[in-house]
């Protein structure tokens, strides 16, 4: 995202240097979903629709839809129409997840990152989450930052991370063969 610059080699997107492109054209480009949600005083629907001008209310009940989290803003005293204190504190951690996911979900961005989105949910709502994740991550370039392993397990590639280097490369079925730290990590989460 360029908050940072690479002190060596190159970052290509779409085979374009990101050093040669905006900021802003490259931040448009992604959406992410953090482990720490964020959603602002104003009403469910706005704070679906933040990112994305001009949403209709029919693109952010889809959105709601997809991420699993229609039927509970439907049980709100005004449904989409409830104003949400700050931060959100009148719902749990995984209702806020969801509508950040819905928010990410009508971004429509060709990118996403995903920073341990999972990790202070309960299992229950993790399910719900990693589903919603799913259908999010159809179609586009992910990169998904977890130490829950159930996050990652259908990746193209995982990046093990020990160090501040990488330690290991491969799909699940590869690392889990190859008996390292990913292995060892997963079977302790899994056993």
């Amino acid at each position: 995202m360029r908050f940072y610059d690479a002190d060596s080699g190159t970052i290509s997107v779409d085979g374009h240097e990101i050093r040669q492109v905006t900021r802003d054209s490259l931040r448009s480009s992604y959406t992410m979903v953090l482990q720490d949600t964020w959603l602002f005083g104003g009403t469910v629907a706005e704070n679906i629709a933040y990112g994305r001008e001009g949403a209709t209310r029919e693109e952010i009940e889809e959105a709601a839809r997809a991420a699993r989290i229609d039927a509970f803003i439907r049980t709100l005293p005004q449904g989409y129409d409830t104003v949400m204190s700050d931060n959100g504190v009148s719902i749990s951690k995984g209702q806020k997840q969801l509508i950040t996911i819905a928010r990410a979900m009508l971004a429509k961005s060709p990118m996403l990152i995903l920073d341990e989105a999972t990790s202070n949910v309960d299992s229950r709502t993790e399910i719900q989450i990693r589903d919603a994740m799913e259908k999010l991550m159809e179609g586009r370039t992910c990169f998904v930052i977890a130490h829950r392993l159930s996050t990652v397990q259908n990746a193209d590639v995982i990046l093990v991370v020990s160090g501040g280097r990488v330690t290991e490369r491969g799909t699940h079925g590869e690392l889990m063969a190859a008996g390292g730290f990913y292995a060892s990590l997963y079977n302790s989460q899994f056993s």
